[in-house]
């Protein structure tokens, strides 16, 4: 049986930002995960967005396979992706949907009369999540010891690689002997995500990624709340002080669905160890590396091109 985490709530409209710097200071090296509230996106339209992304999942696959992933956009299929790449499993038994920069045009949008209000609802929650991630990041700023303004002066958030992924677990798929997961053990690869669920549980976290047995605790949803988790980029920044965790999601024996935003800096951002978080004693423990390369990278070794 696994434990349940307390994890810290932080109120993105409190005026005390300096005491919310800590929390997440605390909460970045200690679990890397945390839920933020007051965020600014409204309940109404989380409701439209898993209503929305209901009505794609359950179109026929012939139809869904006419969105298939290109430039990272677009519909993925089960088991098209395996994130932990030392299973032996054929890959993940989830689907998802991508939607990225909305300036780049390089989205792919079901046709108005086929999903009615499908773009408009998913780019109105691109727009407000991208807009609480960044000051989320303003924060994180702060609680690194920086500037708030840090990640802006650097090229991080100019054009940042930030990406919508509606997901759907399925979850009355066949069992077989080989052990499942609806998403396999994996950390994130930008600087910070942002997710909200269904209310299905499923997610886990393992806080210490290199001890064996591997101990593995629940996050539970929290209504209105978003779960956020530290990822690998801003780990690197960091030289790991901030935790990239671990996480899994469980295959839940029903339906499951869940939205994660990912923040990850512009293309061009050279994501090197900050000085605050490197001394005589503490060696940057990572090259300098640019977004992009990292990025297709894992992107490569994910999707097994």
């Amino acid at each position: 049986m696994s434990e349940t985490l307390q994890l810290p709530i932080i109120d993105l409209s409190s005026p005390y930002r300096l005491s919310n710097a800590n929390s997440i200071r605390q909460a970045c090296t200690e679990h890397g995960f945390f839920y933020i509230v007051n965020h600014g996106v409204e309940e109404e339209l989380l409701k439209k967005v898993f209503e929305q992304s209901c009505k794609f999942f359950s179109l026929p696959i012939e139809e869904k396979m006419k969105f298939a992933k290109k430039n990272l956009r677009g519909y993925t299929a089960l088991y098209a992706e395996k994130l932990d790449t030392s299973l032996s499993t054929k890959g993940d038994p989830k689907e998802s949907y991508y939607i990225g920069p909305l300036a780049d045009h390089l989205n792919q949008w079901p046709l108005e009369e086929d999903l009615p209000s499908w773009r408009s609802t998913m780019e109105t929650y691109y727009k407000k999540v991208l807009s609480a991630g960044t000051k989320l990041i303003s924060l994180i700023a702060l609680a690194l010891k920086l500037d708030e303004d840090f990640f802006e002066k650097v090229g991080a958030l100019n054009e940042p690689l930030a990406f919508t992924r509606i997901l759907h677990y399925p979850g009355d798929l066949e069992s077989s002997s080989e052990e499942k997961y609806g998403a396999s053990a994996h950390s994130d690869y930008g600087m910070i995500t942002l997710l909200v669920t269904d209310g299905v549980p499923g997610l886990q976290v393992c806080r210490e990624k290199s001890k064996q047995p591997q101990v593995w605790e629940d996050v539970p949803s929290m209504s209105g709340a978003f779960i956020v988790n530290i990822g690998d980029m801003m780990e690197r920044w960091t030289n790991c002080l901030f935790r990239s965790t671990l996480h899994r999601v469980l295959p839940p024996g029903h339906e499951r669905y869940s939205v994660a935003f990912f923040i990850s800096p512009n293309k061009d951002c050279i994501v090197e160890c900050l000085e605050s978080c490197c001394s005589e004693s503490s060696p940057p423990r990572f090259p300098p590396i640019s977004s992009l390369d990292y990025l297709e990278e894992r992107l490569r070794l994910t999707y097994g091109l």
